[in-house]
Parts: C-alpha cells; structure tokens; sequence
C-alpha cells in the first residue's frame, strides 16, 4: 500500500512539473500558448498535432524517471524493489 501512495504521488508531482516546463517552453518557442482544447476544430493541425507529440512523450518521460526514482528511493529503504518492480539481469 505504501508503495502504490508513493509511487502515485510521485508520478502526479511529475505530471505537473512537467506540464509547467511544457508551457513555457511552448511560449518561448512557439511564442504563443499551447492550445488549450487541442481536440477544438478552430485549433490548426499543426499545432494540434504537435502539442500532443510534445506533451505526449514528455509527460510519459517524466512519470518513467518518477517511477524509477521513487523504485530506488523504496530499494534503499527497505532492502528490495517494490511489489511489481521487477529487476532485470
């Protein structure tokens, strides 16, 4: 139980650290805000499509390196892996 809380804590805090740095990162390259409904017919496909490449692989990237972090953190904690954390060889 204590793994799942924490393991879930830490991918939502992920989440949101990664979004923030998707955002401003969009302005400044883009310079202009991402879309904000990018299912929306008035938003171009262009930008439809590559706001969800974008947000798509750096949220999957940042809740992976969560995860991974968070493995390692209950590994020295308690001697082994997580329930469901398979090591590999």
């Amino acid at each position: 139980m204590t793994w799942r809380i924490f393991g879930g804590l830490s991918a939502i805090l992920a989440g949101v650290a990664a979004r923030k740095a998707l955002v401003k990162g969009w302005r400044l390259i883009v310079g202009d805000d991402p879309p904000a409904n990018p299912e929306a017919p008035d938003t171009s496909w262009p930008e439809a499509v590559g706001w969800a490449m974008v947000s798509g692989a750096a949220m999957g990237l940042a809740r992976m390196l969560a995860a991974r972090k968070a493995a390692d953190y209950y590994r020295r904690s308690t001697g082994h892996l997580p329930p469901g954390v398979e090591q590999v060889t």
